[in-house]
């Protein structure tokens, strides 16, 4: 059990250790590079050997191979490989009982379902590029990017924290959410996106036969819409498999949206036309903009029950309200089953998480830092 220092100020950076990386395509090379520019020592296997040489070439390794040693392992592979991936990292013959196994693929709620291990966190990176493979790998990928972890009841707190910890060293922020709310939102953000991507790109490409100049005409816009349509298809097949449900739902939302709108271009209504895309231009400009680490925090101290879930529901909780956790961390008391959870949040939420907290039952001290 860890124990958190009396005064926290902020978040802190990263310790560099051993770490391991499963797949060196897109995202496993850019891990590796990530890491080792921090001062990790990065082993890593492939499923095809000579792609881990060319990692190791690059500089995304400093050894090829598996790292029984390492306290935290990244399964980089196609979603339909992972959970035996996962399995064997945590079946090497000494792997520590504290080391932190996870994931990156875009689908949690079978991952999780099927290991249930203490060790592991489901992750998710909302990060990518055109670029195909290690040829596309860049240390810099995750910098601002969103990165989802799905803890579960079987989560052990410090690991959830360390992994969350080296995550944001990368840059990237990080939310919590259940694996079944994940799947459940990336199919509206990310899966159904794709595939409309995919099917207008076609739609284009069909009519070019027809129309020579018509690519010639695409600028921006379409451009813009149609970029993730350029990255690797090979991803795809398993993710539609996995995620049926909440991608059927949401295309159906999609498809019935699309009809309706359909029926105002028919009927010249001019005055819906401006309602639903004057709706859809506010909509867009208030995105969140990549989070910026707030200058003024706030350190709640949340006594907790010592059992299993509470890290969960706390963070996701946060996840929930908005929140990015600037830093975490877990103190056990050396006598009972109490324990406290430290958040570092930005200052403005203080009330809403109060509030939010005692609705679940937990009482909490905030404090302002700095």
């Amino acid at each position: 059990m860890t124990t958190s220092p009396s005064e926290v100020s902020g978040p802190r950076p990263a310790r560099p250790g051993r770490a391991a990386v499963v797949g060196t395509g897109l995202i496993g090379g850019s891990l590796g590079l990530a890491l080792r520019a921090r001062g990790w020592h990065v082993t890593g296997r492939d499923a095809d050997p000579g792609r881990a040489g060319e990692a190791l070439a690059v500089g995304a390794l400093d050894a090829v191979g598996s790292d029984p040693a390492a306290e935290i392992t990244f399964v980089a592979t196609p979603l339909g490989a992972t959970v035996e991936e996962v399995r064997a990292v945590l079946g090497q013959a000494g792997f520590a009982s504290d080391a932190v196994v996870t994931d990156v693929a875009g689908v949690k709620a079978p991952v999780t379902s099927a290991v249930e291990d203490p060790r592991f966190v489901g992750g998710h990176p909302m990060a990518g590029s055109e670029q195909v493979g290690l040829s596309g790998a860049d240390p810099d990928l995750f910098v601002g990017a969103t990165w989802v972890l799905t803890p579960t009841d079987a989560t052990v707190p410090e690991g959830f924290s360390r992994l969350r910890q080296v995550i944001s060293s990368l840059g990237a922020e990080v939310v919590a959410l259940s694996p079944e709310q994940h799947d459940a939102l990336v199919a509206v953000v990310s899966h159904v996106p794709h595939l409309t991507a995919a099917t207008l790109m076609n739609l284009a490409d069909r009519m070019a036969v027809d129309h020579a100049v018509l690519l010639r005409l695409a600028a921006g816009g379409f451009r813009d819409m149609t970029r993730v349509a350029a990255g690797s298809p090979d991803i795809w097949p398993d993710v539609c498999t996995e995620n049926a449900e909440a991608i059927v739902s949401t295309l159906d939302a999609l498809l019935a949206d699309l009809a309706a709108m359909r029926d105002r271009v028919v009927a010249g209504d001019r005055g819906a036309l401006l309602d639903v895309l004057g709706r859809a231009a506010s909509a867009r400009r208030s995105l969140p903009s990549r989070a910026v680490r707030p200058e003024r925090l706030a350190e709640f101290r949340i006594p907790v029950p010592d059992r299993t879930g509470v890290m969960a529901e706390i963070v996701t909780l946060a996840s929930n309200l908005g929140l990015n956790i600037s830093d975490l961390e877990i103190a056990h008391s050396a006598e009972g089953d109490r324990g406290v959870v430290i958040l570092v949040i930005d200052a403005e939420a203080t009330e809403r998480l109060q509030k939010a907290l005692e609705a679940l039952g937990y009482r909490s001290v905030a404090r302002q830092l700095g």
